[in-house]
């Protein structure tokens, strides 16, 4: 049976059809082998992860999980304090930088892992984002993304992340007023992200700015190659696929 997310083609016009998987994967501490199947399953342009490793041989442990699935690791880990990018080979990198946001006194630093990228005549930025535990932290947090997302200097954008709250939240209603909420846009799938074993709760998105067209966007739980085994197994949010029309553009 066709898969209901449309799969990655450049067309003749120049814009290109995209997957992006946002995931939360803990830090690689559950069953990897899992997480690599579910990946792989999804078959993502881009991958923006939270959580990624970020401390010891953290480089090696995301190179790791790049080659298991075909992937190569553009930017992000330690360097953005756990939100990292990664990326088929369709992608031409034009530019990656990792930010660090403030920190709330006695919470986790938090940070952006951002890059421009290009799939054929359609260029695109990226960002992925973990916002914090404190409602005031997210919401500051989230209008920062949002100023940083401006100064990429592109007309086209997507944001992956584990915004640690529900769309009522004043945080992610910030971001889904000033982007598209993939999965309230064109819902597929699932919609609860967290926790993967019983999910209950919509936390985890993927967001684009106007001109980006949403194919498909939500929880890829019923995609082949996909199973709930897996998918309990691999960490403890499950991940937001979407597929995406990037136009041409310079």
């Amino acid at each position: 049976m066709p898969t209901p997310f449309p799969n990655s083609l450049t067309e003749s016009d120049g814009s290109a059809v995209i997957r992006v998987l946002s995931y939360n994967v803990r830090s690689l501490r559950d069953d990897t082998d899992a997480l690599a199947r579910v990946i792989d399953a999804c078959a993502p342009d881009v991958l923006l992860l939270q959580e990624a490793p970020r401390f010891f041989r953290w480089r090696k442990k995301l190179a790791r999980l790049a080659r298991a699935t075909g992937l190569v690791h553009l930017t992000g880990g330690a360097t953005a304090a756990g939100p990292a990018i990664l990326c088929s080979l369709r992608a031409t990198a034009e530019h990656t930088e990792d930010v660090l946001l403030p920190l709330t006194p006695g919470q986790h630093r938090r940070g952006l892992a951002t890059a421009v990228v290009r799939f054929g005549g359609a260029r695109l930025g990226l960002v992925s984002c973990h916002l914090g535990l404190q409602k005031a932290e997210r919401q500051a947090h989230a209008a920062l993304l949002l100023e940083r997302l401006r100064a990429l200097g592109v007309d086209h954008a997507v944001i992956g992340g584990d915004l640690n709250e529900g769309p009522a939240g004043p945080a992610f209603a910030l971001l889904a007023e000033a982007l598209q909420d993939g999965a309230a846009v064109t819902p597929c799938g699932g919609t609860d992200t967290f926790p993967a074993t019983a999910p209950a709760r919509r936390i985890d998105a993927v967001l684009a700015t106007g001109g980006v067209e949403v194919l498909a966007c939500g929880v890829p739980a019923e995609l082949p190659g996909v199973t709930g085994n897996d998918l309990r197994a691999a960490t403890d949010h499950l991940p937001v696929l979407a597929a995406l029309r990037i136009p041409a553009g310079a």
